[in-house]
């Protein structure tokens, strides 16, 4: 039978990859460390300027889904480059709706700061 990773030595391989892919983006893809850099001054302000756990959550939460996309979209990207650099429409639909998908992690974020933080910095009378 062969050696099966379970448990905390499953986590740590886990941890291990994760990281690795962190690594990796951070130098490779330079959307993904602009967004790291956002996301080390964006997730302190989204806990100092939320007033409760759930804006504090959605401030925060918002930025990271910006990297959980990016992450993801690189991915798409690595995976369309290694079946072929050969220009094909779905290759290029891959890459765009990638691309789509972290324009719209950041509408997101902007539109969850914006309602959040709008009534504290311009209050209605």
């Amino acid at each position: 039978m062969a050696s099966e990773n379970l448990g905390f030595k499953r986590l740590l391989l886990a941890s291990k990859y994760s990281w690795q892919g962190f690594r990796t983006a951070y130098r490779k893809e330079e959307a993904f460390r602009q967004e790291i850099w956002l996301s080390v001054v964006a997730i302190p302000l989204g806990i100092y300027l939320g007033q409760t756990g759930i804006e504090r959550a959605l401030l925060v939460g918002s930025i990271l889904v910006i990297l959980i996309t990016e992450l993801l979209n690189t991915g798409i990207e690595n995976v369309v480059d290694r079946v072929g650099l050969d220009p094909h429409k779905l290759s290029g639909r891959a890459k765009d709706m990638g691309s789509a998908a972290v324009f719209t992690s950041l509408v997101l974020a902007a539109a969850t700061w914006i309602l959040i933080l709008w009534p504290q910095f311009f209050p209605a009378h």
